[in-house]
């Protein structure tokens, strides 16, 4: 697909790696091979693995961007909220296979797929936008909100506390933790397993447990482009 996010379909299981950089910083550039890859794994109706490079998913936006100007951050905000906003409606079944850190933005990759498989280790995982001087947006706290549990959600969003892999998993942003060896055999596991689910009742319920969180998402992201500038 992309030089930034390889694409391999094998045996109904696509698996979309991003690697870009040493922290796989979200560019504009990034989240456009995001959504060609995820439009070729609806033609191939594929269940979908979302991973990165060993040690890191993403270390989150990439700030040349964000410090471009506010049209830039604005831009980038909004094409990153609204890939989230995908991912949570996707119409098959999208894991994450969390290799290590998953800061900002790879955080909300996290909290945007239907399953999340982490690795043991001395990884963070969490919401750092305060600690680095961001006021959070409306669609981060709006997605935040609806994932972690409710001390996890003030301690992440507003205190900007980040959390090992097992703190990740109490919190919601992970739903199992393995070795880094079992990672990959885990996540295919799942994807395996969820091969075996109707797409179309998985599609439609997901719909409508999502119904009122994605219609606050899309409210949220008009906020941000009002409110951001």
């Amino acid at each position: 697909m992309s030089e930034l996010i390889s694409y391999h379909l094998e045996d109904g299981i696509a698996t979309l790696t991003l690697s870009n950089g040493k922290v796989n910083a979200i560019s504009p550039d990034v989240i456009a091979a995001f959504n060609a890859a995820l439009d070729r794994a609806v033609t191939d109706r594929a269940v979908v693995i979302i991973t990165g490079q060993p040690g890191i998913l993403s270390g989150g936006y990439d700030l040349k961007v964000m410090t471009a100007g506010p049209k830039e951050a604005v831009s980038l905000v909004t094409a990153g909220s609204t890939l989230a906003r995908r991912l949570l409606s996707h119409p098959f079944p999208v894991i994450v296979a969390c290799p290590g850190h998953a800061v900002a933005k790879g955080a909300f990759i996290l909290l945007s797929a239907d399953y999340r498989i982490g690795v043991d280790g001395p990884f963070s995982i969490g919401l750092n936008e305060v600690q680095i001087g961001m006021t959070m947006h409306h669609a981060g706290i709006e997605l935040a909100r609806d994932r972690l549990s409710q001390s996890a959600f003030h301690r992440s969003v507003i205190n900007a506390e980040m959390f090992d892999p097992q703190g990740a998993m109490d919190a919601g942003f992970l739903d199992k933790v393995v070795s880094a060896e079992e990672l990959q055999s885990a996540a295919l596991a799942v994807a395996r397993q969820l091969k075996k689910i109707n797409m179309t009742a998985h599609k439609n319920t997901k719909l409508k447990v999502r119904k009122a969180l994605l219609e606050t998402l899309d409210n949220a992201i008009i906020l941000d482009q009002e409110h951001l500038v």
